[in-house]
Parts: structure tokens; C-alpha cells; sequence
């Protein structure tokens, strides 16, 4: 049972607000040394994960890319640089990124934008940046409740726009599954009918980022 240690670890991580990637990374060492596991064993688990699949290794490259940005800091010059922006608003920040998320994951290119590489130091930041032209100070729920809208936004863009690309291991998946009960469907038929999906979260989705930019507008006339 000292194995589930790691998942302590997770929860008590995240509860204090500590960094993600740290957590994480904290959590698979505990969970190897719970398991009897020395450091280089550990090591070389994560060295086995890097060969056998090479998605892995985007977090080692960026983990430490980010941090030396945000430690020169690359959040401020993302609030600078947007402020420049007379008509953004969050808003219309959040829409733009929904709509590249979702364009981009229709061709495959999932892996160029996520949470780690994009939202946490530069959408969210950003957004926060807009929020506060639009609004002026925000208290800590707004501020969660915009950083969340941020997370939300890469989540919903990725989710619905990756099932258009061909290749992309769900419409292989569904394929499978649906072949088990003698339904046969070709991969560009389940492509092309989650487009209609993805026109409605887009539009669901950018609904909510609009009733951002309303509230934000009503506060400051408030």
C-alpha cells in the first residue's frame, strides 16, 4: 500500500499550489522509493517510458525551457506585450486560441500548444492582463476563474478539434470498437462527422467567453 504514497503527494502538492511539472515528478519518486525501487532504477523507468513512447520527452525538454522563462520573466513580458492590444479583450484573447487549438489539432499538431507550454505562462497571464484593462483590480476568485476559463479553453479546443485528423489514436480507437460489434466505418467517415462536434463546442465554448467579456464590461460600469 506504500506505493499509493505518490498519490498523497499529488493531492497535498496541489493543495498548497505548488508547481504541476514539480508535483508530478515529486510523486513518481516517492511512488518508486515506496515500491523499493533505488534512484537510478527510477531513472531508468523514466528512461524506458522516453524510448518506448517519445511524447515523453517533450516534458524533460520543456520543463526546464519554462522555468528559466518565467524566472526572466516571461509572464510580465506576455501582460506587456498584450496590453499593447487596443481592441483584445479576454474574451476575444481566449476565442482566437480556441479556434488555433482546434485548427491545429484537426491537422495532427496536438502537441504544439498545452497547459504547460502555453496556458500557464502565457494564455492565462495574458488573459488575467486583459481582464484587469477590462475591469481593474480583480480579487483571487475572479483571477481562478479566469486561469481556469484558460485551462478550459486549451481542454475544449484539443478535445473536439483532434478526432478530425485521420491518424489520431480516439477515431482509431472508436474504429476497433466499433468493428467488435460489426459496425465497419472507414476513419474519414468518424473524421468527418466530428466537425459538427467541433462547430458546437466551439460555439458553446464561445459562448462562455463572451458572457466573460459582458460580466468584465458590467462590473466596470458597476
Amino acid at each position: 500500500m506504500l506505493v499509493l504514497a505518490g498519490i498523497a503527494v499529488i493531492a497535498l502538492g496541489f493543495l498548497l499550489r505548488f508547481n504541476p511539472l514539480l508535483v508530478v515528478a515529486a510523486s513518481a519518486a516517492v511512488t518508486g522509493l515506496a515500491a523499493g525501487l533505488d534512484p537510478l532504477a527510477i531513472l531508468a523507468a523514466f528512461g524506458k517510458a522516453f524510448n518506448s513512447a517519445r511524447y515523453i520527452s517533450v516534458i524533460w525538454v520543456i520543463l526546464p525551457l519554462i522555468g528559466l522563462l518565467e524566472r526572466y520573466g516571461l509572464q510580465a513580458r506576455a501582460r506587456a506585450l498584450i496590453e499593447r492590444f487596443g481592441q483584445a479583450t479576454a474574451g476575444r484573447l481566449l476565442m482566437v486560441y480556441l479556434l488555433f487549438r482546434q485548427l491545429s489539432a484537426a491537422l495532427g499538431l496536438t502537441t504544439i500548444a498545452g497547459p504547460a507550454v502555453t496556458v500557464r505562462p502565457l494564455l492565462a497571464p495574458m488573459t488575467e492582463a486583459l481582464a484587469e484593462r477590462q475591469t481593474g483590480e480583480l480579487d483571487e476568485a475572479e483571477r481562478e476563474h479566469i486561469r481556469a476559463l484558460a485551462a478550459a479553453t486549451d481542454n475544449v479546443g484539443l478535445f473536439f478539434g483532434e478526432d478530425i485528423f485521420l491518424a489520431i489514436g480516439s477515431i482509431l480507437l472508436m474504429k476497433g470498437l466499433l468493428e467488435q460489434y460489426g459496425i465497419r466505418l472507414e476513419p474519414f467517415q468518424l473524421s468527418l462527422w466530428a466537425i459538427p462536434s467541433a462547430i458546437a463546442a466551439f460555439l458553446i465554448h464561445g459562448a462562455r467567453l463572451w458572457w466573460l467579456d459582458r460580466r468584465l464590461a458590467r462590473k466596470r460600469a458597476a
